[in-house]
């Protein structure tokens, strides 16, 4: 069955101790980031309803279009492992605020849970969290691209 047409909406609330673990996962992930060019460091985790996290981090290029976005290495990574039913997304960037998925990667997720929770963290240098958000990826992009 094609993702996206599974019925599966995202709505899947996973429970605080995911969602700490997911946090975690992501704020890890960022670490590990490569950004020699813009030396802003991103870490993303997805935890999916089969109880699973898959993390990532963006890897930056000198050639900008082969950049790959953190969001999209953890769908990669959840790919990779067999799974297939993202229900949260961990963004974890610098401060001052939390950043959004930028839009490829929003299209990317809506492709494997059209309204998955997103939720957004923010960490200043010594890596306390500064600021939080959340929203669902249907707000975010509410018209996503389906064939």
């Amino acid at each position: 069955m094609r993702p996206g047409k599974s019925g599966k909406t995202g709505r899947t609330d996973p429970p605080p101790a995911a969602v700490r673990a997911t946090i975690a996962a992501a704020r890890d992930a960022r670490g590990h980031a490569y950004a020699p060019y813009s030396r802003y460091r991103v870490g993303a985790a997805l935890w999916t309803a089969g109880d699973r996290v898959h993390r990532g981090c963006n890897v930056e290029n000198a050639t900008y279009g082969a950049t790959l976005c953190a969001e999209r290495a953890a769908v990669a990574a959840m790919i990779a492992a067999g799974d297939r039913d993202p229900a949260l997304c961990v963004v974890v960037t610098a401060g001052p605020r939390p950043a959004p998925p930028c839009g490829i990667c929003r299209q990317v997720l809506a492709e494997f849970a059209r309204d998955m929770k997103l939720l957004l963290v923010a960490e200043d240098d010594s890596g306390k969290i500064i600021g939080r958000s959340s929203a669902r990826l249907g707000a975010l992009l509410p018209h996503a691209f389906r064939l």
